[in-house]
């Protein structure tokens, strides 16, 4: 498997000298300063690959060449956006980056309720909170209908939480939700993020899956004529959330993906954590029935309680049995080098890591932390070494 680093360009504190020291000699990142939906120009793809490049590294993945939301809600004329889409892709794959990995999750990216929350020994890591978010659906968004999407202990939790919460409370909790939106966007005040939401009222899990269809239709003929691989993250959470469907979130979704729109160029980023915050999900086993059309890796863990929070925990030590997932995967990079198969290797990244030592003294973006990531690849890397000697 290929070791590689996400890495956010202009956006990361985290210098590529540093990246070396980790021993991942791939880079995963995008070009974040370019809003969505225009065209990612061949120069400043290529100075990005020549930035990467001189510093030792292969630029292995894109992630993310972003889907424009108004794709996502199949709004207007959207020939110009399917084009725009068509030639980045046309323009990445003339730089030798081949493999593009893109979320169809409405409006949000990853969404967490507390960004800093404590691990024993000191460190940090990402939560997702049932009750902070609950509280915010109801009581800052005020969304319908959202009480029923939370067992009634949740709702008297997020009722007080609510109750006692300062300003500062509230607003480090959107600050929170809104820290997944990565570059140089803005992020919605309570009043902007209510607006956006309803941009998708009446859509609906059919009307999103239509929309995804199209998609595909308009992009995978040209990926496989350019040779490229796109592959779909998963939701993160794989639920629904603030009203807004969620249609990559289980093994029936990821089967769906696959049917929609059949081709090897149409395939699945391995998202561990995401598929792993849900509960009816059996992550290794999701993987082995999609192994062929896995393209790209996110491997991290989390610990899931029963009110339906989860945070991140240590790459080896959440509900997802990691052993038996990385098994998998390269059980399926033998069967594809036995075919014969140059692209046999996957390029997977150590995710979401905890903030630990020194990266609690400095600014990082969330979720993406030197140390605590490093630690991650370590523990990775040993597993998958010791599995090539079994």
């Amino acid at each position: 498997m290929i070791e590689s680093w996400r890495w956010y360009g202009e956006f990361d504190s985290i210098t590529l000298a540093e990246v070396a020291q980790t021993g991942a000699r791939g880079i995963v990142t995008a070009l974040h300063g370019i809003p969505y939906g225009e065209v990612w120009s061949r120069a400043a793809i290529a100075d990005r690959r020549a930035r990467i490049t001189q510093a030792g590294f292969d630029w292995v993945v894109v992630e993310s060449l972003p889907v424009h939301e108004r794709i996502k809600r199949g709004e207007g004329d959207l020939s110009g956006l399917f084009a725009n889409y068509r030639q980045s892709m046309v323009h990445l794959a003339a730089e030798g980056v081949t493999t593009i990995c893109y979320n169809f999750m409405p409006l949000l990216d990853w969404t967490r309720t507390d960004l800093t929350a404590p691990v024993d020994g000191g460190a940090t890591c990402l939560r997702f909170d049932a009750t902070r978010m609950a509280a915010f659906e109801i009581h800052m968004l005020g969304r319908r209908d959202a009480e029923g999407d939370y067992p009634e202990g949740v709702l008297t939790n997020a009722a007080n939480w609510f109750q006692q919460a300062t300003q500062a409370d509230r607003d480090g909790l959107l600050a929170a939700i809104m820290a997944g939106m990565p570059g140089a966007f803005d992020r919605y005040d309570v009043a902007g993020l209510k607006t956006a939401i309803g941009g998708y009222d009446g859509i609906g899990r059919d009307g999103l899956r239509a929309n995804y269809k199209r998609f595909l239709e308009e992009v995978v003929p040209t990926a496989e004529n350019l040779g490229i691989r796109l592959c779909v993250h998963p939701d993160d959470p794989p639920r629904d959330i603030m009203g807004l469907p969620r249609i990559v979130s289980n093994g029936d979704d990821l089967e769906w993906v696959l049917r929609a729109y059949d081709s090897p160029a149409n395939g699945i980023t391995l998202c561990s954590g995401s598929l792993g915050a849900n509960p009816a999900n059996d992550v290794t086993a999701i993987a082995a029935k999609v192994a062929d059309h896995i393209h790209f890796a996110h491997l991290r863990n989390v610990r899931k309680e029963a009110d339906g929070s989860f945070e991140e925990a240590a790459h080896l030590d959440g509900d997802t049995d990691m052993v038996s997932l990385i098994k998998v995967l390269m059980t399926e990079e033998a069967r594809r080098l036995d075919a014969g198969r140059g692209d046999h290797a996957i390029p997977f990244r150590p995710d979401h890591g905890h903030h630990m030592l020194s990266d609690q003294v400095r600014e990082m973006i969330p979720g993406y932390p030197l140390v605590g990531r490093l630690r991650g690849l370590a523990e990775l890397r040993g597993v998958m070494r010791g599995l090539a000697y079994t």
